[in-house]
């Protein structure tokens, strides 16, 4: 028999803090109402997000388009280095990007953030984030969950995940089947590594190569932790320019799996996309990747960006107009290849030529 002294078994000694959770929820709450949007109803601390969807009726026939997404091992790289603030900007990017690449304005997202223990001012920290990133997407933060997973997870391990809704009119869907022969593919620079392909890069510059996330790496003009921590630039208001000031066909979210399998996915059977590596030379550390692990051309293209986070296929008539929308938004792009006839060739796009060996003058704007 248990004496009376005994304590009996309660959530906090099962590792699980209520009041920490508590003091996260009061956090996070000054950077959530900055992001937000005039449908939002409601606020913070509801059993679910609220968003007045009157607002579609100005749309003849709304699309509602919907996606999710993490950021995969890049967030040990924040676990790394105790640098919160800006993992959100990647997971809103991994999201509203592929919610317009059909098109679509990002409405809003929820986050889900899971951790081994409740550290608020951290989990306010990406929060923080999020919030920062749905605001550079146009679209509001409406809620969230934070769960603590003590046993599961070390306690300062974590991993964070999203969802976001997006609306576009039904004729004015973009994708594969508007997508023509003749059509010019514009490229859009990315601001690094985004969040694709960390495991691959992890395994090289970290357990192969032994160097430290402090390590000043000449190449790079930074260390590599500022560097593996860089965010990923979020597109989609720049997308959406791009289709009020022009005509667009399709976009491709350059994400997991590389450019040419991204690009393939919106293009139809009959047709191929020829994208020429010379009009463009990938940022350094896609170089060193490649030179410290001795990984082969192949490998890094079917696992990074290689400096394209964003792909658009436009008439031709609209390059020029394209080009200087970008340009006049602080996107760097350029014009990387064409869509011809697919012919005998299996594949729906390539890369040829060799990474900016000086040949086709893409027009590439900054």
């Amino acid at each position: 028999m248990p004496s009376a002294e005994t304590t009996g078994a309660s959530y906090a000694s099962a590792g699980v803090d209520i009041e920490a959770g508590d003091r996260a929820v009061e956090l996070m709450k000054e950077w959530v109402k900055k992001a937000t949007r005039p449908e939002v109803v409601g606020g913070l601390g509801g059993f679910a997000g609220l968003f007045d969807a009157s607002a579609l009726k100005r749309y003849e026939r709304p699309l509602l388009a919907s996606a999710t997404d993490g950021v995969g091992t890049k967030v040990d790289i924040a676990r790394r280095m105790g640098v919160y603030d800006t993992i959100g900007h990647d997971l809103v990017g991994m999201v509203v990007d592929d919610l317009v690449v059909c098109g679509a304005e990002p409405l809003f997202m929820t986050d889900y953030i899971c951790v081994g223990k409740v550290h608020p001012e951290r989990v306010a920290a990406i929060v923080k984030g999020i919030a920062e990133g749905c605001t550079l997407a146009g679209c509001a933060l409406v809620g969230g969950e934070t769960a603590e997973h003590p046993g599961l997870l070390g306690a300062d391990e974590f991993d964070v995940a999203g969802a976001g809704t997006g609306v576009v009119e039904a004729d004015r869907l973009l994708g594969a089947e508007r997508v023509r022969e003749g059509d010019v593919v514009i490229a859009m620079a990315s601001s690094g590594l985004h969040s694709n392909g960390y495991s691959l890069v992890r395994h090289v510059l970290l357990d192969r190569a032994g160097w430290s996330l402090d390590r000043e790496v000449p190449e790079l003009g930074r260390t590599l932790g500022e560097e593996l921590l860089e965010p990923t630039r979020i597109y989609s208001l720049d997308c959406l320019a791009l289709t009020r000031t022009t005509e667009v066909h399709a976009f491709s979210h350059i994400t997991g799996g590389g450019l040419a399998n991204n690009l393939a996915r919106v293009i139809p059977d009959h047709l191929h996309a020829e994208v020429d590596r010379a009009t463009w030379t990938p940022d350094p550390v896609f170089t060193l990747v490649g030179e410290v692990g001795g990984v082969e051309r192949l490998e890094l293209e079917k696992t990074l960006n290689m400096g394209v986070g964003m792909m658009a296929v436009v008439p031709a008539e609209s390059v020029d107009a394209a080009l200087t929308t970008l340009a006049d938004r602080g996107v760097e792009s350029w014009v990387a290849g064409e869509i011809t006839g697919r012919g005998d060739r299996a594949e729906a796009a390539v890369l040829t030529g060799d990474y900016g060996d000086g040949g086709t003058d893409g027009g590439r704007t900054a």
